[in-house]
């Protein structure tokens, strides 16, 4: 088989990869044939050698089968299993959860784990703990470890869970952009609206997403349901050939409703969840995929390892704080195919003007406990735009009347001097996100960028350095909260190295580096930070600017602390010094600073 561009890249730089990294993943989005791939390093670098390859799920299972047994001698793993690992089979295949002791004696021969759907591996987790550390405990020296996906984050805030405990390095081999542009996905088209009348805000989210059954609820009460049936039906007029559509929905309440009320059109449905027997789960996805069920409604069960490049259309019926299933949900839609030239995204949910676009998206090895709360503002990607450098348009929030007297609810962007009307009802009624001050500010708002670069250089070079490098007593006995948060920050910053990265890995081991030094810092000078709920960046630049909130001894004392980067060090090594203390202030504050500190980076003592 003739490999992709990107793949063949991978292959030709593995070598390197291999003797650089002992446990890495390779990130590509969905659809882009990392199967292939994988079948590809076997066959090129462990032919004829002990390979192991786990998954979560028997479909996922069900595809590597048969992705692999091509070219390979593959078994799969049975419920219970005995006799000698790799006896007359060199590929292992296995969920995470079949015979345990068979697997761990195959990983401690293996000379190569794959790990699908790699963004599951839980390091503090049963269901793969037990693997990783008999992988680290009993494998050889030169075996790997090597995790696919197309979003390598954790949803998890827990700092023993993170995918920096499993994995040494993300291997970027492919973006969206890049493989549309190559033909191997298709562009996505994001119809954007806003359901009135759906109630998130009351919601209870500490535990890091929409709760199942309010979430579940409160949709049915709302007109989400019917909107999203009413913009799909006037919508896949404008798909070229024939609407094959993909509905997402929380629980099997919304999906049976969201059943009922398409089948109301008179349009061919079906719905497939998790309990949805496996053999008549393959004939409803056969059917989809030749397109003789149009909308396909699901519960958990195709956001990953479902494949159907007709697919055309995804509807998103779930509001969720989770960035890691908006990209795998949309990445369904965009795989390429016959005379399909776009994939249209209906989002009901909000989740577009949260998360932005799925090409755009980017991901951490490491989270904070409360990471979530960003996304907590359903606006936040649309609120971050407004900072964007020469920024020459708007975001809109159509209020023209559909004929059932409901708002057409369109978010959608408008060039600031053009007249352009709403593309969906044509209306120019509106209301501007930005000036009607409809969307809360950025969690991370870009203009401290703007202050901190112009303010701190200046009062440096005009203060009396030995004087003020004296006030630290003082300044941290005194400090509120938020003193002690900007203090923290300038700590960072000249703590962290501006060294250029080119791994996730390595600019998180610089920054954990550097939040690990504030930490002890802090603890050696009894300086207690209490956790957060949210944490707004422009507090820091508070001092700089306004002095309401941070006072004048923090304020210089903070800029004698940090200032002396700015006329040692060139702009670019000060910006990314910048960035990595921005995620060193966010997690103390998200984490808060004890005497007591018990992380996997830092402990007291």
């Amino acid at each position: 088989m003739k490999l992709r561009r990107w793949q063949q890249k991978v292959v030709d730089e593995f070598p390197d990869i291999v003797k650089n990294y002992r446990k890495f993943i390779l990130k590509a989005p969905t659809g882009a044939g990392k199967t292939v791939l994988a079948s590809e390093i076997i066959n090129r670098f462990y032919k004829k050698k002990k390979i192991v390859v786990l998954c979560h799920r028997l479909v996922l299972l069900e595809q590597l089968e048969k992705g692999l047994s091509s070219n390979h001698k593959v078994k799969k793993l049975g419920l219970s299993e005995e006799g000698k690992p790799f006896d007359k089979y060199d590929v292992l295949i296995s969920t995470n959860l079949r015979s345990r002791e068979f697997l761990k004696r195959a990983i401690a021969k293996c000379d190569l784990m794959i790990i699908d759907e790699a963004h599951r591996v839980s390091p503090n987790g049963q269901a793969y703990k037990e693997l990783l550390d008999e992988f680290d405990k009993c494998s050889s020296e030169e075996s790997k470890l090597l995790g696919l996906t197309a979003s390598p984050e954790r949803r998890t805030g827990d700092q023993k869970d993170q995918l920096g405990l499993a994995f040494d390095a993300i291997i970027d081999c492919a973006d969206i952009e890049e493989l549309i542009k190559e033909g191997v996905l298709v562009p996505a088209e994001y119809k954007s609206f806003f359901i009135h009348d759906l109630e998130l805000e009351s919601m209870d989210i500490t535990t890091g997403d929409f709760p199942i059954e309010q979430l579940s609820n409160a949709i049915i009460k709302s007109s989400m349901i019917d909107y999203a049936c009413k913009i799909y039906i006037n919508q896949k007029k404008k798909i070229p050939g024939k609407a094959i559509s993909a509905w997402f929905c929380p629980d099997i309440l919304v999906a049976e409703e969201t059943k009922r009320q398409v089948a109301k059109h008179n349009l061919k449905v079906e719905l497939i969840t998790a309990k949805t027997p496996i053999k008549e789960r393959l004939e409803i996805l056969d059917q989809h995929e030749n397109g003789e069920i149009e909308c396909l409604i699901s519960v958990g069960v195709l956001s990953e390892g479902w494949d159907n490049p007709n697919c055309n259309i995804i509807v998103h019926l779930r509001p969720t704080l989770s960035k890691v299933f908006w990209g795998q949900s949309v990445g369904r839609g965009l795989r390429s195919a016959s005379n399909k030239i776009k994939c249209l995204v209906i989002d009901v949910s909000s989740n577009f003007t949260t998360f932005g676009p799925v090409e755009k998206l980017s991901w951490k090895l490491w989270n904070h406990r409360k990471s979530y709360l960003e996304f907590k503002n359903r606006f936040n990607w649309v609120s971050k735009q407004n900072y964007v450098e020469d920024r020459d348009y708007t975001f809109l929030l159509c209020e023209g009347l559909n004929e059932d007297g409901r708002r057409c609810s369109l978010v959608y962007k408008k060039k600031l001097l053009s007249d352009d009307s709403c593309p969906i009802c044509n209306s120019y009624a509106s209301t501007d996100l930005y000036k009607d001050n409809k969307i809360d500010k950025p969690k991370n708002d870009n203009s401290l960028h703007k202050v901190f670069f112009e303010r701190v250089p200046k009062i440096f070079s005009d203060m009396n350095h030995t004087i003020w490098k004296n006030m630290a007593e003082s300044a941290w006995r005194d400090a509120n909260i938020y003193e002690k948060l900007f203090l923290s920050f300038c700590l960072a910053f000249d703590y962290v190295s501006g060294e250029s990265t080119t791994t996730e890995n390595e600019f998180w081991n610089l920054t954990l580096t550097a939040e690990k030094k504030v930490r002890e810092f802090l603890f050696e000078n009894d300086v207690t930070i209490p956790e957060q709920e949210e944490f707004i960046f422009t507090t820091l630049s508070d001092g700089l600017s306004k002095g309401r909130v941070i006072r004048p001894v923090q304020t210089n004392y903070g800029v004698s602390i940090c200032g002396e980067n700015f006329t040692k060090n060139p702009l670019d090594v000060n910006e990314r010094k910048f960035q990595k203390a921005l995620q060193v202030i966010e997690r103390i504050a998200a984490m808060g600073v004890t005497n007591t500190e018990e992380l996997p980076y830092y402990k007291i003592g």
